[in-house]
């Protein structure tokens, strides 16, 4: 039984575990809201996503006295440039999810977030020399053979999953190696794409693009976007400064195992036999790694 303790937020560890759970539930549910949103162009939705976010941060920036913190990233050319980067590879990973979320590819998606653990174990092993177990190396060839299957049996390249599992831990490596709180970072990044979002939205002819011939429905949901995309990341990237980065993947299955139930249960995406042979893997590798992860966590 878990003692009253293990759940105490003051401890660094144990609230960014609950930073991780919170953060990969929500992303779990997030197709939900862009399927709400299934007539609106992907890049109109990802310009909302910036938009929208960065008023919200804006806001959060101001409240919780963080400006210093922004100003004083900005003012280091080595952590701007790195923030730099992270912020085109998180605009690249915003806008495949909601393009494969909104035509027919959420269960490719939740299989890109399956395989992204794996991802992360292999490199925090290889840039940041965390120690790689005898079966966490099992269960990262036990994913590469399930996706080998399915390029060299079936034909079929899982460009989405790959593309997904390999920017968002790119994205949390590159966030790891920086001393910049989440709420400042991802302020700071949404800012960097704030302009290209504007000239987009002032340049685009879409019937949605205007509000005020939108619904207020739609337009709720359109600003909504500032949130769904806001608060899982602020949880993300609180985590990833507080536990192990190959720890981040034990808890990334809440995400993709969510997103999994509705792409077959509740949008009747076909679970075809290549896809089974493929996911049967992935999921017998994340079984041993989670194996590994508990017997290591019971003997320390």
């Amino acid at each position: 039984m878990l003692s009253r303790s293990y759940f105490n937020p003051t401890s660094t560890a144990q609230s960014g575990a609950l930073f991780a759970i919170a953060a990969y539930f929500m992303w779990g549910l997030a197709p939900m809201y862009f399927k709400a949103l299934v007539d609106v162009p992907a890049l109109e939705i990802l310009m909302h996503r910036i938009i929208w976010s960065a008023l919200i941060l804006g806001i959060l920036i101001s409240m919780f006295k963080q400006l210093g913190k922004v100003i004083q990233a900005c003012c280091s050319p080595k952590t701007l440039s790195i923030l730099v980067l992270s912020g085109l590879i998180l605009g690249f990973n915003w806008g495949l999810f909601i393009w494969a979320v909104n035509n027919g590819h959420l269960l490719e998606a939740s299989l890109g977030y399956y395989i992204n653990p794996l991802f992360n174990v292999l490199f925090g092993f290889v840039f940041l020399s965390e120690r790689f177990r005898r079966l966490q190396q099992i269960a990262v060839g036990m994913a590469v053979a399930g996706v080998s299957i399915l390029i060299f049996t079936f034909g079929e390249v899982p460009i989405i999953a790959l593309s997904l599992a390999a920017s968002f831990s790119i994205y949390g490596l590159i966030r790891k190696q920086i001393s910049v709180d989440s709420m400042p970072g991802l302020f700071i990044e949404t800012l960097l794409m704030l302009p290209f979002a504007l000239i987009y939205w002032f340049n685009i002819d879409s019937p949605t693009s205007d509000f005020a011939l939108n619904s207020l429905e739609l337009n709720a949901l359109l600003i909504l976007a500032g949130v769904v995309t806001t608060a899982p990341l602020l949880c993300f990237t609180a985590a990833a400064r507080r536990i192990r980065y190959s720890t981040l993947g034990f808890f990334q299955y809440i995400g993709p195992t969510l997103m999994f139930v509705l792409a077959v249960f509740l949008y009747q995406e076909p679970f075809t036999f290549d896809r089974i042979v493929t996911f049967a893997f992935v999921w017998s590798a994340l079984g041993v790694f989670a194996f590994d992860a508990w017997r290591v966590s019971r003997n320390s």
